[in-house]
């Protein structure tokens, strides 16, 4: 089995986290999480589950947090990250497919999909995420049905061959874009997402506008 590092961006999630990390003890996985400045005790749950711990000195998003669990991993010689939300809507049942259609698919991102079964999803989510995964595929030139999907596979090669530099959600987005356009392929495998009707960390409008301004930047920058 590959040297995989899960890593779990996290703020204020204690209550989840502790539900998650405790569901993870079943994965011969290590463990990291990136306690992005919480302030409910969040690295502390992660230290008392006994996983590795990162902690940012102030809350500086998503993207900052991913890109330092990136950062370790690779100077820890991981051969690959399985990036997963720390809000316990990812289901550790399915990091086996993600491992496994990593070791087939070598050298590829392994992108979750909760595009296939939309029932529970939010409406205003379900229809966002279609129109957004629409546009940021004909950016990378591939289908990839569920862009703003949180969890996957990142090979550390890819990791070494793009440069980073999102602070919040949009790098979902950075990731598939610039590994595209380095010729990486992106291969999508179902999953099942945990909705449990809290609120979530995104801002609509403020990331809305993120969105868009990095997605008209990569349009019109050079390949």
């Amino acid at each position: 089995m590959k040297k995989v590092l899960i890593i779990i961006p996290a703020y204020n999630e204690a209550r989840r986290l502790e539900h998650l990390l405790k569901a993870l003890k079943t994965s011969t996985l290590d463990v990291l999480v990136v306690d992005d400045g919480s302030t409910d005790g969040s690295g502390d749950v992660a230290l008392a589950q006994g996983v590795q711990l990162l902690k940012n000195s102030a809350n500086s998003g998503k993207g900052f947090s991913l890109r330092e669990g990136f950062r370790h991993a690779v100077e820890h010689d991981y051969e690959g990250v399985l990036t997963m939300d720390g809000d316990g809507q990812h289901s550790p049942q399915d990091i086996n497919a993600f491992i496994k259609a990593a070791e087939e698919n070598e050298n590829c991102i392994i992108n979750g999909n909760r595009m296939e079964k939309t029932r529970e999803m939010p409406l205003i989510r379900c229809y966002t995420n279609r129109f957004m995964s629409f546009m940021i595929s004909l950016v990378c030139g591939q289908k990839v049905p569920d862009t703003q999907c949180g969890f996957r596979y990142i090979p550390s090669g890819i990791l070494k061959d793009i440069t980073l530099t999102c602070n919040d959600f949009e790098i979902e987005t950075e990731i598939l874009v610039k590994a595209s356009r380095k010729n990486y392929t992106i291969i999508s495998i179902p999953i099942k997402t945990i909705y449990q009707g809290e609120t979530s960390h995104i801002h609509p409008v403020r990331d809305t506008i993120k969105f868009f301004s990095y997605f008209f930047k990569e349009i019109f920058s050079k390949k």
